[in-house]
């Protein structure tokens, strides 16, 4: 006679599936909250104790961890010396496997959950029993998902057995299955030590939503959540309305979240490839979509909105004027909804956490044969300033150098940003130099150069940058410093009676 042993913590569907066991004429062995719950079913069930001969010890530490669990699922059953030893130490042959091991991440999950409750939920009988079985599945079926019942079942009443391609591809599961929960107890005792680079990292990811397609039709593209705390952040939304969010629709909705957690105030982002195309900030939300589509009208056409509070009717009404594909807010009035939705094919996403910025999270790139890891860069930076030019800045030029410099810092580098009356009026993005990052952003702001203010993520390395932003009108700089050309920019600054501001912090972002 078959037999299955079978003790879950998710016990979705367990009953229905034992009972269709029984009769099939599997043996259950089971211990635990399982065989309680299979007991009062009605299903005659085989103790783990009496299958060991050993009592569950320990307030339930050691139950499985025992010979005759273990050598009846990982003797090979075509080994006569394996075949000879099992009848000798009177084990009997275990054929399948069901466990979903303890709830680990629903455990760390839990607000004011104690270390002491962590660490009672680090399962250890499962994943030995689990992993024994999907080593020997060549033999041995092992069940970790409920979802997996319907196909385990449908061909054991079809042939008696299940075929090598399911056992090979629930194996496969299990380790997967395991490799996540190692990796989130490993995760665990890093932060308790607050081991934020670790000689080793094991990531992990779950809910895999498949995308059409990447960055572009011929790639193939899935996303995954992280574990963890994910609110205000893309993978915390809620679409209101819409399609489904494609790779760059992912990827451009991350770029404006980044942005966006850098103002307080009210503020709307635009953004197109991942960059800005418009930032304004006011004293209510409508002005600072005005000022962010007033940056750049032609690149905003196609592009991302995110703002900062509840986006009200009139807001809704401008946005509606020109096609946008996704809209982000934390809230949005119930007449803002109607407006927006009477267009098919734009997102409307809500987070409601969309000013959360206290991630401790990893930024991470993908190279050939390797990934970079390294902090975020939350910081702004304004905490050192130094006033290095003979003229100081009004208090109108240090609010908008202030502003600009939040801007700045999630631009794609080489990169500069004008600014005038807490508002982006030209982004110079993505050059080699920062003389064209610098000319692209005087052409882009036109007239509205003169009396601006600019910012710019790296140091100047020659005063030609200096010079040509006298020359268009622009009367305050805000910069890290650094260049052993410094001087040679400050004297060009003064000599263009323009203010200019070291932070002595970098913010490339490449």
């Amino acid at each position: 006679m078959k037999r299955a042993l079978i003790s879950v913590w998710d016990k979705c569907g367990v009953v229905d599936f034992a009972k269709e066991l029984v009769s099939l004429g599997w043996e259950i062995i089971s211990t635990g909250g399982t065989k309680k719950v299979l007991e009062e079913a009605g299903l005659e069930v085989i103790d783990v104790e009496d299958v060991t001969g050993f009592p569950e010890a320990f307030d339930g530490r050691v139950k499985t961890l025992h010979p005759k669990i273990h050598g009846g699922i990982l003797h090979v059953r075509d080994n006569e010396k394996h075949v000879e030893t099992l009848k000798s130490l009177d084990i009997a042959p275990i054929d399948l496997i069901v466990n979903n091991l303890y709830p680990f991440k629903q455990t760390i999950q839990k607000e004011g959950v104690t270390h002491e409750e962590i660490i009672e939920n680090i399962d250890i009988g499962g994943p030995s029993m689990i992993r024994a079985a999907g080593k020997n599945y060549e033999y041995v079926t092992v069940i970790v998902d409920p979802r997996d019942y319907e196909v385990v079942l449908s061909e054991l009443k079809a042939e008696g057995k299940t075929s090598i391609n399911t056992r090979r591809r629930l194996a496969c599961k299990v380790f997967e299955h395991t490799s996540q929960y190692d990796t989130l107890i490993s995760n665990y005792f890093m932060s308790l030590d607050d081991e934020f680079l670790p000689e080793t990292l094991t990531l992990t990811f779950e809910d895999k939503a498949e995308l059409r397609y990447g960055e572009n039709p011929h790639q193939k593209a899935a996303f995954y959540k992280e574990i963890g705390d994910i609110s205000g952040t893309i993978s915390s939304a809620n679409k209101l309305h819409g399609k489904e969010l494609s790779f760059n629709n992912i990827n451009d909705a991350n770029g404006a979240l980044e942005i966006l957690k850098s103002f307080e105030e009210p503020t709307v982002v635009a953004v197109k490839h991942t960059n800005p195309c418009g930032i304004g900030s006011a004293d209510t939300i409508l002005e600072a979509y005005k000022k962010a589509y007033e940056c750049d009208k032609v690149s905003i056409f196609g592009g991302i909105i995110a703002a900062n509070r509840e986006i009200d009717v009139d807001t809704a009404k401008l946005i509606n004027e020109i096609f946008i594909e996704i809209v982000m807010a934390p809230s949005y009035t119930e007449e803002a909804l109607k407006v927006l939705t009477s267009k098919k094919n734009i997102r409307i996403l809500e987070i409601p956490d969309i000013m959360k910025n206290d991630y401790k999270a990893y930024d991470m790139k993908k190279v050939l044969g390797g990934l970079l890891v390294q902090e975020l860069d939350t910081e702004v930076g304004i905490e050192d300033l130094e006033i290095v030019t003979k003229r100081e800045p009004s208090k109108e030029e240090m609010k908008d150098l202030l502003f600009a410099w939040k801007a700045v810092k999630n631009v794609k580098s080489n990169s500069v940003v004008l600014a005038k009356d807490s508002a982006t009026i030209g982004i110079g993005m993505g050059q080699v130099n920062r003389i064209w990052a610098v000319e692209q952003a005087i052409e882009h702001a036109g007239e509205k150069v003169v009396g601006s203010v600019l910012a710019s993520d790296g140091f100047f390395p020659f005063s030609d940058s200096i010079e040509a932003l006298g020359k268009a009108g622009v009367t305050a700089v805000i910069q890290p410093g650094g260049s052993i050309r410094d001087e040679d920019s400050i004297k060009a600054a003064d000599e263009a009676g323009i203010t200019m501001i070291f932070t002595h912090k970098r913010h490339f972002k490449h």
